[in-house]
């Protein structure tokens, strides 16, 4: 059975992602983490997911905590913690004010749960991601951005909308950063086997308007409720299911690159990998089109420039 650890368990991501996994059969114990000023509102919300539990005989301990030795045993520590993106703001302008907060449970999850996988989904994730990894110390493949597993799931899930066919069907993936920058494989997309540029032939499809709504997502969401939960929430449990159960599919998810996908060095960007137990696998290698390598460089360029500035503003902070 595994301990998770949820930091930042009383935002609504983080809420979601607790009573998801405490619903889970793999998952023993999951520790509600916040800051002190918060752990009244975790402890309402163990009460709470309690209550939902006990509805369907399922038996998870949640401990509500804000302190690090809680996280002590931990099989995979999620960070959620952060300030969340509002509307018209994007993921670039939360950068500075998340490295810090990131940086600073990175650095005790490293002290309290050195075997743990670090699963990161503040935002800009891509950025956090070796925020997480500088101040861990941790091996590479054990601290992971969960951006472009969101992304694939959304545009698999427009391509299966638009034609009317079971998801299971549509085989694709984003890639490259977890914003502007990112990059849909349509070379590699297929839809029952078949290349979606043979597909497409046949029926009427607009691919322009699907980008474009995929890469809009999160704010058209944001617009109209005022944050994305479910989508976020979901995406995330599934990637720690696939890790507990030590499943090896293969999901996009940000890591720090050393020159497997088009020699990009120094950067955490979407890729896809083989989960495991103790974290990533292996990178799977992939082939990319003269645009979207083209995309995936500039995705590359733009995230570390801006990861660059940031590690330097945490040296003058410190």
């Amino acid at each position: 059975m595994v301990k998770v650890c949820v930091i930042g368990s009383t935002g609504v991501i983080g809420k979601n992602v607790t009573f998801k996994l405490a619903k889970a059969d793999t998952v023993s114990e999951v520790v509600l983490f916040s800051r002190p000023e918060s752990l009244d509102k975790a402890k309402g919300q163990s009460y709470d997911m309690y209550d939902a539990l006990a509805a369907e005989d399922i038996d998870c301990l949640l401990t509500p905590s804000c302190n690090y030795e809680d996280l002590e045993g931990s099989d995979i520590v999620l960070i959620t913690a952060g300030a969340p993106r509002q509307k018209g703001m994007n993921r670039r302008d939360l950068a500075f004010i998340n490295a810090k907060i990131v940086s600073q449970y990175a650095k005790q999850i490293a002290k309290y749960a050195p075997d743990a996988v670090i699963l990161v989904t503040t935002n800009p994730v891509d950025v956090m991601t070796t925020i997480a990894y500088d101040a861990s110390g941790f091996s590479r493949r054990k601290v992971i951005g969960v951006g472009n597993h969101l992304d694939s799931l959304r545009l698999k899930n427009y391509f299966a909308k638009c034609l009317n066919i079971n998801s299971s069907e549509i085989h694709t993936r984003v890639i490259g950063e977890h914003g502007d920058n990112m990059v849909p494989l349509l070379s590699s997309t297929t839809i029952g086997g078949i290349p979606l540029k043979y597909f497409i032939k046949e029926v009427e499809l607009d691919i322009k308007d699907i980008i474009k709504t995929l890469k809009n997502a999160g704010n058209t969401i944001i617009s109209k409720k005022g944050a994305t939960e479910y989508g976020p929430a979901y995406a995330i449990s599934n990637l720690i299911k696939t890790i507990i159960t030590n499943t090896h599919k293969i999901l996009t998810v940000s890591l720090y690159l050393d020159g497997e996908i088009a020699n990009v060095k120094g950067v955490s960007l979407g890729v896809p990998a083989v989960l495991y137990k103790n974290g990533i696998a292996m990178i799977v290698p992939i082939h990319m089109n003269d645009y979207e390598t083209k995309k995936f460089l500039k995705a590359a360029e733009d995230i570390q420039e801006l990861t660059e500035e940031v590690r330097k503003s945490l040296k003058e902070d410190n």
